[in-house]
């Protein structure tokens, strides 16, 4: 059996999105309250005055009752054959002999409202002690006359006129009241306008109308709005975009929208006048900090070439190039890792082999071993890649007497893992020795510089660099650069 997941409804990332949901949900939140409450009023006054309209009817029935007992008995039957035969009367009024039986309609509250008003008032009039009956009747199971005759049955000069009222069909309000012993007179009418259905009203088409309507406009007016001032925002995280990614050319942001966002503009170009300044300036003093660091170095250079002894030459120029590679290495560092080396095609095994020499056997003791090799050359920074690898293996030895490296060259990436048989690092602080300067104890430098820094070259290349615990003890340092495609 698959088990559905409710999932959470996700907010439009745009403000012109964002800000027209809201606004789609106020409006609807605000007409539905405001029709709710003005529904709720029209229902209430629409059933006083159908109140005060079947009170009106109640005395109009009065009326025919206080008529009909002024009359003789003989003359009865004939003022309502003669008020049957002019035709159009409120009213259909008989005499019978006893009260006819129709199924009442379901009691609503509008219904029952007036047959309690009703009630009340001929009570009222006529005695406490009258025997009447008062219900609504649908067209269909009325019933006229002691023969209880049907309205199609009868002339429709009779009851058609006053009792139906096509197409709506209304109930006919019948009212059975005694007057005598065997004689009970009948009345059958309809409801007056507009209450003639009895059915409570909704909202209007016209009103519905309106409110889409007005919704719509509302909502198209801020719609315009919002994009109108949300153009410089859209300007200005251009501007901040080209000027992260190194435009030397970036244009002012040009200014406008309301005061404030048009304050946020004119801070932007202030920032980026001084961050361009402070640049140029910057890269003047490395430049010179770099020419000042290599010229003694270029000297030193050349005085081994001087030497008569080869396997000291060697070892020598071995060692100013592992000191030049450093003095670059710390300028970019400082400057930008990523910023002035360009991306060109990377021997993996050959830089790992320089790096691991001076630990391997016969001089190093064996201190690191290797296990599996790069396929092909990597597309990357070689110094950056050197410094990244170079400072794992280095922490790998610090904080253990071996390092291990395992090499897995994928299609899609290369991983290199450093394990080492350490302390390892307490699982609450794996994302700290990151921080520069971290210490783990005060008496030793933790995993903070240089781990830092390695995971600033991975990210350049987007790669990462993890930790984890191993299981017999030591901390396994993971690299994951991804390969581009082919």
């Amino acid at each position: 059996m698959a088990i559905k997941y409710w999932r959470r409804p996700r907010m439009p990332r745009s403000l012109l999105g964002r800000m027209l949901l809201l606004t789609l949900i106020a409006i609807l939140l605000a007409q539905t309250l405001s029709s709710v409450i003005w529904l709720s009023q029209l229902r209430a006054t629409q059933l006083q005055g159908l109140v005060t309209s079947a009170r009106s009817l109640a005395h109009s029935m009065n009326a025919t009752v206080t008529y009909m007992k002024s009359l003789p008995l003989a003359y009865r039957p004939l003022v309502l054959d003669q008020m049957r035969s002019m035709g159009g009367t409120r009213f259909v009024v008989s005499l019978n002999e006893r009260p006819l039986d129709m199924r009442a309609l379901p009691l609503t509250q509008r219904k029952q409202a007036v047959l309690e008003a009703v009630d009340q008032v001929l009570r009222q009039s006529l005695g406490p002690a009258v025997d009447l009956s008062v219900q609504f009747v649908s067209p269909q199971d009325l019933r006229i006359f002691n023969a209880g005759l049907t309205l199609d049955e009868l002339p429709r000069s009779w009851a058609h006129f006053a009792l139906t009222l096509e197409p709506v069909n209304p109930p006919v309000l019948v009212t059975q009241i005694q007057m005598s012993p065997g004689e009970w007179l009948y009345i059958a009418s309809l409801l007056p306008q507009p209450y003639t259905s009895l059915e409570e009203e909704g909202l209007p088409a016209m009103q519905l109308w309106f409110i889409a309507l007005s919704s719509g406009f509302l909502l198209l007016s801020i719609g315009v709005l919002v994009h109108w001032q949300s153009r410089p925002l859209k300007r200005l995280a251009r501007a901040a975009r080209d000027l992260s990614l190194g435009e030397e050319q970036a244009e002012p942001v040009e200014i406008g929208g309301g005061s404030e966002v048009a304050e946020v503009g004119r801070a932007f170009n202030t920032m980026r006048v001084r961050i361009s300044r402070y640049l140029t300036e910057r890269s003047q003093l490395f430049s010179a900090i770099s020419h000042d660091l290599r010229t003694p170095i270029t000297r030193l250079r050349l005085r081994v070439e001087l030497l008569e002894d080869e396997a000291l030459q060697h070892k020598f120029g071995r060692d100013l190039d592992e000191l030049e590679l450093l003095v670059k290495g710390a300028l970019q560092c400082v400057k930008d890792t990523d910023i002035h080396e360009n991306i060109e095609p990377v021997n993996l095994n050959l830089l790992l082999e320089c790096l691991i020499e001076p630990y391997l056997l016969p001089h190093g003791n064996g201190r690191v071993t290797v296990t599996g090799r790069a396929s092909r050359p990597f597309s990357g920074k070689p110094l950056a890649l050197r410094r990244c690898m170079g400072n794992l293996i280095d922490n790998a030895l610090k904080y253990g007497k071996h390092a291990h490296l395992v090499i897995e060259d994928h299609a899609h990436a290369f991983v290199l893992h450093v394990d080492d048989d350490g302390p390892g690092v307490p699982e609450q602080r794996l994302e700290q020795v990151f921080e520069p300067h971290f210490r783990l104890s005060g008496h030793q430098q933790g995993y903070g510089l240089g781990l830092g820094i390695a995971r600033n070259i991975a990210h350049s290349h987007g790669g990462e660099v993890s930790l984890q615990n191993l299981r017999g003890g030591g901390l396994r340092v993971t690299l994951s650069v991804p390969r581009a495609a082919d």
